[in-house]
């Protein structure tokens, strides 16, 4: 049985909505070794930036092919920093036949709540000058450690919409309103030991209600190596996409990123 709460929206959408948000902590092994193989306590605490790259180079190809097979739009939130990298994650994201959300996680990975107003607002402006570069102009944020701060210079950056924090058991399934920015509620963290079978239960949810689920994961969340990422995707991640497409297809539901999900709920709030 699943049991928790449910806001009731201030407005109703249409159909059910499903959202994914992936964060790239790090996204390079030479990340790790520009800042010098220091650990990032934010990122893994036990395993350094260099490790957690490496990871991440295995598990972003590898899910980029599935997403773009099975067609499907997701936010990508980026760590700045990577505009430093060469053969970067951001070419290999524009140039995907599918349209995804680019934006951004922080420059440096750093908690937003430990920033002063200048510390944060010149983060913002090394992501927006960088993914500039790429023809990138961000509207999505992910606050490193879901951290939320500051939100006075995301207003003023120009971005539509960020996650907070949440938790499954409470309130998990809404969009709303804060000034100009919508916060796109985290319904669930998606983790290797969860059943497909309780995925599929809240996509139903989702559909009957016609309310958002937005799932979030970080690429190290899928596994340390090929093979166990291999496994995760097939064990998790494919079957729920898979069960999400069937809903598509006959009506009840919609693919969205975070920020196509902000824009529809803009859309519908004017009509």
């Amino acid at each position: 049985m699943v049991a928790y709460r449910l806001r009731k929206p201030k407005i109703q959408f249409e159909n059910g909505m499903f959202i994914t948000s992936i964060d790239v902590d790090v996204g390079s092994r030479e990340l790790g070794i520009i800042n010098r193989g220091d650990n990032d306590p934010y990122v893994r605490k036990h395993m350094s930036e260099y490790r957690v790259g490496e990871i991440d180079e295995v598990a972003l190809p590898l899910l980029i092919d599935i997403l773009n097979d099975l067609e499907i739009p997701v936010t990508f939130a980026i760590r700045g920093q990577l505009i430093e990298v060469s053969g970067s994650v951001f070419e290999l994201l524009v140039k995907s036949p599918v349209k995804y959300d680019i934006g951004a996680h922080g420059y440096y990975h750093r908690q937003f709540t430990n920033l002063s107003q200048e510390e944060a607002e010149n983060e913002l402006n090394l992501i927006s000058v960088g993914m500039k570069k790429f023809g990138i102009v961000p509207r999505s944020f992910v606050f490193p450690r879901n951290s939320v701060a500051h939100l006075n210079l995301l207003e003023k950056y120009g971005y539509k919409c960020y996650r907070s924090y949440g938790n499954f058991m409470n309130n998990c399934m809404y969009i709303e309103k804060r000034g100009r920015l919508y916060d796109v509620h985290p319904s669930l963290y998606l983790g290797q030991s969860i059943s497909s079978v309780f995925l599929r239960r809240i996509v139903d949810v989702a559909v009957t209600k016609k309310l958002p689920f937005h799932i979030w994961f970080h690429l190290w969340n899928l596994g340390e190596t090929y093979e166990s990422i291999q496994r995760s995707v097939k064990k998790v991640l494919f079957p729920l996409l898979n069960y999400a497409k069937k809903k598509e297809r006959i009506g009840g539901l919609t693919f969205e990123t975070m920020l196509s999900a902000a824009e529809r709920l803009e859309s519908l709030a004017l009509t």
